[in-house]
């Protein structure tokens, strides 16, 4: 028996317990209950039985570890990364695929259910191969003076600590393979205790390496660089501070990806879809959500370099793009220009200051997406409501601010059709969505 109420709620019994887990939530960990409490167990899958110690103790809920677990669940896969448990970029390869993707719809599903009365399926879910999926990753850098070598790797969970990595299984195979090379390379720099982090990007124009440097770099280091870069056929940029990024050769391309038709260029520092696969069937959801329509108006809000921008473009009268960061702006209005697409206009404004005072927002609309960042959208929900669109699609890398500003859309009348879960990280607890609204009912497939 153990004692989880303590006055302070800060000592933990450290007795052995049995429990049996009898669901999964969203971040990989087994829930169990034990004399009225809720216990989540790291590494414990539904109707496993273990032995578990309590770790941390709350008033509602206590965290566990495994000591020993007594029996295996059909769902345990053997994890494919040698660094699993470890490194703490993934923490769920022991979980079939198709477990993962039904807890964290799951999830979407009652978190939206509770906080907005909706009862609606998350299914299908749009979904990628669960490995080989990640085609942009960034690895730090720390040269470990005792061993005279570099690590480079992801950090260990709660730490910040490196794990050297030799493999890593989620990377699209182009980047993985670039790995010990690039750690050999990296390692026989005269920098190599001066280096930051270095980022890896599979473009369609081929992989490329941006490397964080803290000192300039010597033209020694840079032939090292230059022939690394011949030889495994690599574009490098140097980033010796934060908004100085320089081709290693100046005549390396531009790196591009396609996206419905779309080539779109991108600086190596802009923000692209980690999960190419995921991004293609998200915005073919989205166009079909939104039903486009040659006399269309639609408004494209947190629309970063015009990922979506561009291919609604390319069905409708006009298509506004409205973005906080302006280097992306500038790219989405350079991609417009090299697609041939005149019919729209991107604007830098902040989303969260005032936007009746904004140029774009005088503007009529009859559609409307939104993709923004985990905070959400509270700052425009309430223009959104003004302009009266037909329809809105709204992505979310949140399913809390999902479900909080949906609210503001079903309060004023919109009704919610259909709800997607986009398994854009498998393996992690990333839980991204995308919902759509409409001002009338209407029945979806």
């Amino acid at each position: 028996m153990v004692q989880f109420y303590s006055p302070n709620r800060r000592s933990v019994n450290r007795g052995i317990i049995s429990v049996t887990a009898d669901n999964l939530d969203a971040q990989g960990q087994g829930i169990a209950r034990h004399q009225g409490k809720t216990i989540f167990i790291a590494g414990l899958l539904p109707g496993e039985q273990a032995q578990i110690q309590l770790t941390e103790e709350k008033r509602q809920f206590a965290k566990a570890k495994v000591v020993k677990r007594l029996s295996d669940s059909l769902h345990r896969v053997a994890p494919r990364c040698p660094h699993f448990k470890v490194c703490g970029g993934c923490q769920q390869q022991h979980v079939a695929a198709e477990l993962q993707v039904k807890t964290k719809a799951s999830v979407l599903e009652h978190l939206i259910q509770r906080e907005t009365g909706v009862n609606i399926s998350a299914h299908p879910v749009i979904r990628s191969p669960e490995y080989g999926y990640r085609r942009r990753a960034r690895l730090g850098l720390q040269y470990h003076a005792k061993q005279r070598t570099l690590l480079m790797g992801f950090r260990q969970s709660q730490t910040n600590d490196l794990v050297n990595i030799q493999h890593c299984p989620v990377m699209r195979p182009e980047l993985e393979q670039l790995l010990q090379p690039l750690h050999q390379c990296l390692n026989s720099l005269h920098a190599v205790k001066r280096l930051g982090h270095v980022e890896l990007v599979l473009a369609e124009s081929g992989p490329l390496v941006v490397l964080r440097h803290l000192d300039p770099l010597k033209q020694a280091d840079k032939e090292i660089l230059r022939i690394f870069s011949v030889q495994y056929n690599v574009a490098i940029y140097l980033l010796g501070e934060e908004k100085s990024l320089e081709p290693l050769i100046e005549e390396q391309t531009a790196p591009w990806y396609q996206v419905n038709g779309l080539k779109l260029v991108f600086s190596p520092q802009d923000f692209i879809q980690v999960n190419d696969v995921v991004n293609q069937q998200m915005v073919a959801q989205a166009l079909a959500w939104l039903d486009l329509q040659p006399t269309d108006r639609v408004l494209d809000l947190f629309c970063g370099m015009g990922n979506f921008t561009l291919p609604i473009a390319t069905q409708v009268q006009a298509t506004v793009g409205v973005e906080g960061v302006a280097e992306l702006v500038a790219s989405g209005q350079y991609n417009a220009q090299l697609n041939k697409l005149n019919n729209v206009d991107f604007f830098h404004e902040n989303l969260e200051s005032e936007i009746h005072q904004q140029p774009w927002a005088a503007q009529g609309f009859n559609k409307v997406l939104l993709d923004p960042a985990r905070a959400g959208a509270a700052g425009v929900m309430a223009h959104i409501v003004k302009l009266a669109p037909e329809k809105v699609v709204y992505v979310s890398c949140n399913p809390t601010t999902l479900a909080r500003d949906s609210k503001v859309l079903l309060a004023a009348g919109y009704h919610l059709v259909s709800v997607r879960m986009l398994d854009m990280f498998p393996h992690t607890g990333h839980l991204e969505s995308m919902a759509l609204f409409s001002s009338e009912p209407m029945d979806i497939e």
